[in-house]
């Protein structure tokens, strides 16, 4: 993709890779540009502080955060940026998520994250959410999402076979 990104997908590591490509992987399917970075609430504070403060001076439009664990990340961004920041809760080995959805969707009042689902279905309605909020105000995107549905919905056998 050629055109500057309005989505930013960002994660605490390289092994959250594995669940956040699939937001990445719907925005290519609906032509959304994007860009993927590492951003450590813990292991690189002043990365995560430049991004969150800079994010909209970039052209950013929506920011996804996925992390584990303590997960921090999607909050850490939602106080520093008036975008809109989609949390997505990374499978952890301890909890099976459970603690990385607890600590995204406990905001405190005045500080949203919207929280989707634990993993590789709450990455990829992430992504569909992402494109959703930006297709707002993109008509082109928004008869891309039309259609994109359609065919999903399309793919539902009406008997098993």
């Amino acid at each position: 993709m050629t055109e500057k990104p309005l989505v930013a997908i960002v994660m605490g590591s390289q092994s959250d890779w594995e669940t956040m490509k699939n937001a990445s992987a719907v925005l290519e399917k609906l032509g959304v540009a994007h860009e993927c970075r590492i951003v450590s609430a813990h292991r690189t504070p002043d990365r995560l502080v430049n991004f969150a403060k800079g994010a909209h001076l970039e052209g950013f439009k929506v920011v996804i955060a996925g992390a584990g664990g303590a997960a921090h990340l999607p909050g850490m961004v939602a106080s520093m940026t008036h975008l809109p920041v989609l949390g997505v809760p990374v499978e952890s080995k301890a909890l099976k998520g459970m603690d990385s959805l607890l600590s995204i969707v406990q905001m405190p009042g005045g500080i949203p994250v919207g929280t989707l689902a634990i993993g590789v279905p709450g990455a990829t309605n992430a992504g569909i959410l992402a494109a959703s909020i930006l297709a707002t105000s993109d008509e082109a995107l928004a008869e891309r999402l039309i259609a994109f549905r359609t065919a999903q919905t399309d793919s539902v056998a009406e008997k098993p076979v």
